[in-house]
């Protein structure tokens, strides 16, 4: 079944994006495997469904692009890895280059280095949010919820802490969405901080510190056939800088958030997490799983596929809607209540297969530290629905801006 049925979604439209949970249950029980017109890109958004096409890295490919409005469709088009110029991410790339990027990036993002940022996370928390303890409402995304991810990612890469929060304001700006190519600040803070990394790439690569800069410089793999070993360039040192200051800051922001508004509006579910803090971790899964900060990931489809008895064709730019995916009834059980305690055996919000997101520990980690520290010093809050902006990005949902009264 197609979108022939009267329904549209559309991921550039604000006011489904405010709320697009109604239009995807509309999405899987009416049109499975949608298609767009106006922005010519197909969707799918079962659980099933979007789990086999992020598993399906070579029908389902990255390497024009995970952003659904880049993708060239066109057949002859270079590939994003082969344009001149062009940064190399592994996250727009296909196996085997992909892997072995993977492989060396591995070697720097550890679990011992993740974990020693543990103490750190709580001073922040500490610093931003202990002057407003009894006090009169505030922005919880200005002074806490964006701050803190992207100051942790500053400090994994080794970004002197004076410059983190100044990193973190041009992550911001660098996300907006400006289809027009009108915003100015967005413009200069991706020159800022574009400038700023390079600058601070090469300085590691000259004199190593103990960060994962210098750790991505100095890191190595053996070669598959035997005749040596390999490290990464200079660009894919900073290609992935580029991707995860990016990535790890906006969304595990989002995820942040979302914490402040659904713990306001469910009381009864904080309350289980203040009689029984060992909940929060799984709280922060249900997080997840409930209001997902990255909900779209683009594909281009290199064959035709038959998906939910519909032919999806080569050369079609594909929407994979896992937060959708993560409203499934067919996979979870009463999928629309926000359950702390829920079972869950697999959600998608960190998508899944080669591109499973690297950082999820740490997102996990940073979800669980902010919501422990939250409640250690508001037992109780309200948010303000009224004062709830979202970002305005076509990969990313979640608030931008929020009230929130101790």
């Amino acid at each position: 079944m197609t979108s022939t049925v009267d329904v549209y979604y559309d991921p550039y439209d604000a006011a489904i994006d405010a709320d697009p949970h109604p239009v995807w249950k509309r999405l899987r029980d009416e049109a499975p495997v949608y298609y767009n017109e106006r922005h010519d890109f197909w969707a799918v958004s079962r659980y099933d469904d979007v789990l086999n096409a992020l598993l399906d890295w070579e029908t389902f490919s990255s390497a024009r692009g995970i952003v659904v409005e880049m993708i060239d469709t066109n057949p002859d088009a270079v590939l994003l890895d082969d344009i001149p110029g062009m940064l190399p991410m592994m996250i727009m790339m296909d196996p085997p280059r992909h892997d072995r990027l993977r492989k060396l990036v591995s070697r720097a993002f550890t679990p011992r280095r993740v974990a020693a940022l543990e103490a750190r996370m709580r001073e922040m928390c500490a610093e931003f949010l202990d002057p407003h303890v009894g006090g009169e409402p505030f922005d919880i995304m200005e002074e806490c919820a964006a701050k803190v991810p992207g100051m942790v990612i500053g400090a994994i890469m080794g970004v002197p802490e004076p410059d983190q929060n100044e990193l973190r304001i041009w992550i911001d700006a660098m996300m907006r969405w400006d289809p027009d190519g009108t915003d100015t600040f967005k413009a200069e803070s991706v020159g800022k901080l574009w400038k700023y990394m390079q600058d601070l790439v090469a300085e590691r690569r000259d004199h190593p510190r103990d960060d994962m800069i210098s750790d991505l410089h100095a890191a190595r793999i053996a070669d598959a056939d035997g005749g040596g070993d390999t490290q990464l360039t200079f660009d894919e040192v900073f290609g992935f800088t580029q991707l995860l200051i990016a990535a790890g800051n906006e969304t595990t922001a989002r995820l942040l958030g979302w914490t402040a508004v659904l713990l306001a509006r469910h009381p009864d579910q904080r309350r289980i997490l203040l009689d029984d803090p060992s909940v929060v971790p799984n709280a922060v899964e249900e997080l997840l799983r409930y209001e997902s900060p990255s909900p779209i990931q683009g594909r281009y489809v290199t064959r035709d596929v038959e998906v939910a008895g519909t032919t999806i064709p080569a050369g079609s730019r594909l929407a994979i809607l896992n937060a959708s995916g993560n409203r499934d009834e067919r996979h979870f059980d009463d999928p629309d209540r926000f359950d702390v305690r829920r079972q869950i055996d697999r959600h998608l919000a960190f998508g899944y297969g080669v591109h499973f997101c690297l950082g999820a520990a740490l997102a996990r980690l940073e979800g669980r530290v902010v919501l422990e520290e939250m409640l250690a010093r508001f037992p109780d809050w309200q948010v303000d629905e009224s004062s709830i902006e979202l970002v305005h990005t076509s990969t990313v949902r979640g608030p931008h801006t929020l009230q929130f009264a101790p």
